[in-house]
């Protein structure tokens, strides 16, 4: 099976491409510059790395959200176009479960945390049962005292990754009463690889849909949703 992997969910953009549980190539790059710019470039790069044409993909997995509003925009419209012209499925897997993966052989409570603004965070809580991976509490946009709070009932250990990890560690500190540890760099940050990886296996379960049919999930409105809707409230 082969599989592209596409990740611009958050600061970081990530391609992908696995075949046959072998990660043939992955491209990530995390800097100033906008996805629009680097994506499809590196999209070019890994493919071409990785000697698998396009046409031989069996599907195309997409970080669906949630995360940055442009970001999730440019990885649907990328992951949509190449489906509609090279008539292949979409895998949509959510952006938590794809950092949560990559720590798939931790022990105890997988916490993913991407910075929402506002002192919240997009989040689940993820542990690894029989080498899957099981969810404790559903994705949601909340408080990051909110989400310390919940924590807080267990005396699991806690694995805390993601971009709200740097934002947010000083309150962690504070607010968690138990044990917990933040991921190294290079598993902190999304990773195409794990998207790739988790969409074959949403893959081989049949957890597949066309590419027209693809909406990313964003949780809550957008800053100019939200914005329209205060003036609207107090015109």
């Amino acid at each position: 099976m082969k599989i592209l992997g596409i990740d611009s969910s958050g600061m970081a953009a990530s391609v992908a491409v696995l075949a046959d549980d072998v990660l043939a190539a992955e491209f990530t790059v995390n800097n100033k510059k906008t996805h629009s710019q680097t994506l499809l470039p590196m999209l070019d790069q890994a493919v071409k790395m990785s000697g698998i044409a396009l046409e031989e993909l069996d599907g195309i997995a997409v970080a669906s959200g949630p995360g940055s509003f442009t970001g999730l925009r440019i990885g649907a419209s990328t992951a949509k176009g190449l489906g509609l012209a090279l008539d292949k499925p979409l895998v949509a897997v959510p952006t938590l479960e794809g950092l949560a993966y990559q720590l798939a052989e931790a022990e105890g409570l997988i916490c993913p945390v991407m910075d929402a603004r506002r002192d919240q965070v997009y989040t689940a809580v993820y542990r690894m049962e029989e080498g899957r991976l099981t969810k404790v509490l559903e994705q949601q946009a909340i408080d990051i005292w909110e989400l310390l709070g919940y924590l807080n009932q267990y005396s699991d250990q806690i694995h805390f990754l993601g971009d709200g990890v740097p934002v947010y560690q000083d309150a962690i500190r504070q607010g968690l009463k138990g044990s917990y540890d933040f991921a190294p760099a290079h598993r902190l940050r999304q990773s195409a690889a794990a998207i790739a990886t988790l969409g074959a296996v949403y893959f081989q379960e049949g957890r597949i849909e066309k590419a027209s049919e693809f909406r990313p999930v964003y949780l809550r409105p957008s800053q100019a949703e939200r914005e329209r809707a205060e003036r609207l409230h107090e015109d």
